[in-house]
């Protein structure tokens, strides 16, 4: 038998051939994911360095008190009226409401109107005062005060962060609690039950109602929704502006992504599961339940979470139609007006807020916990997804 007459060119070259495009893409979404990672460090390096100017620096509050007598640099008695805010011991003293001004600590109160003062506190300048100066409270927050206070007001330099907190937590709640009954069984409907031609109608009003702008459905929670709760429930028990309407359509505003995401997931059971189990002389509800709600368990409870995210970040439907004005006292009832973490930074960063000061650095400081609260829930989501992944062969 003859040998083959074929053999390899001399001169093959087995080194990697450039391939200009694929290169290109590989290069251009690596800049992509490149800057999406710096735009992110770029909000927290933002957020954190204006939230530690809110708990390192003093802020400034008119005391509406002015001086009625010059102050010269060695005089430690000051005279002001008492119109306004009522000193105590220990109340740090501005002249400006900036930072670079003298500082002066209160030591004692002899009478109204009267202080005895330590003058150039924390290192500051002594300078003198003239007469009719207005005098400012230098106030600064303990991240103690921040998390444990009951009271926000920031014109009276009260920055206790729980009214906020438990307003958002009760409106969240709220949603949830419409939300995930209504879109997981809208899920299982769509995957399920539904027709094809019926699928092809619902699925995309669900999307339609993904898109409605949450300002609108702000002011249908104020229009529609509250009128009714009122009409049921009594105009003496439910408020104008209440936390359950709110909460009520930031549910319908969930629904789509809940049942668009556990559709997905269970969509993504193989068949041989359903064929089984009906075989096996189960219906196709028992078979929803207990067989593919179980196989799709990660996707379903990644769907709770992102909602719950989405939940604690909504801003238009509260603003519009949740209240103005943060809880005082603490009242936990769902039928009256509190104001949650991104109601009140639209509604008070739309104000006329000077630099630096106080109100302005807490705005930042609730930012970074919408921030942190919001990374916190996606990497819950990221683990419960893949603790309980099912993977099938």
């Amino acid at each position: 038998m003859s040998q083959s007459s074929y053999r390899l060119p001399k001169s093959t070259d087995l080194r990697k051939r450039p391939r200009l495009v694929d290169d290109s893409i590989r290069y251009v979404l690596f800049i992509c994911g490149f800057i999406s990672v710096l735009t992110t460090l770029g909000i927290v390096l933002v957020l954190g360095n204006e939230a530690l100017g809110f708990f390192s620096r003093y802020g400034y509050i008119p005391a509406r008190n002015h001086l009625t007598e010059d102050v010269d640099e060695v005089e430690t008695t000051i005279e002001h009226n008492t119109s306004g805010y009522q000193f105590k011991v220990d109340d740090i003293i501005s002249f400006a409401e900036r930072d670079g001004t003298e500082l002066l600590r209160v030591v004692e109160v002899p009478q109204p109107g009267t202080l005895v003062v330590e003058r150039g506190y924390n290192n500051t300048q002594i300078i003198p005062h003239s007469i009719d100066s207005e005098l400012f409270r230098a106030e600064s927050v303990t991240l103690l005060e921040f998390f444990t206070g009951d009271r926000w007001q920031p014109q009276n330099a009260d920055f206790g962060f729980l009214p906020l907190l438990l307003s958002t937590l009760i409106i969240s709640v709220i949603g949830l609690t419409v939300s995930v009954p209504i879109g997981l069984g809208a899920a299982i409907y769509l995957s399920e039950y539904a027709s094809e031609r019926n699928r092809s109608i619902l699925k995309p009003t669900l999307e339609v109602l993904a898109g409605i702008p949450t300002v609108v459905l702000g002011y249908f929670a104020l229009t529609f929704m509250t009128p009714f709760l009122r009409s049921v429930l009594g105009q003496d028990t439910v408020q104008i502006y209440n936390m359950a309407s709110a909460g009520i359509v930031v549910g319908f505003m969930l629904i789509p992504l809940i049942a668009t995401v556990s559709e997905d997931a269970l969509r993504a059971v193989p068949r041989s599961l359903r064929e089984a189990s009906l075989a096996l002389g189960a219906t196709r509800f028992e078979t929803s339940i207990r067989v593919l709600v179980p196989g799709a368990l990660s996707g379903i409870l990644a769907a709770f979470i992102l909602a719950a995210s989405r939940a604690f970040g909504e801003t238009m439907i509260v603003a519009v139609a949740a209240g103005a004005g943060p809880m005082s006292p603490i009242d936990l009832n769902p039928f009256k007006a509190a104001e949650t973490i991104t109601g009140h930074i639209a509604r008070i960063s739309t104000g006329d807020l000077s630099y630096g000061s106080m109100d302005y650095n807490s705005l930042f400081s609730l930012g970074l916990i919408l921030f942190l609260v919001t990374l916190v829930l996606n990497l819950l989501s990221n683990y419960i997804s893949a603790r309980f992944r099912e993977v099938y062969q």
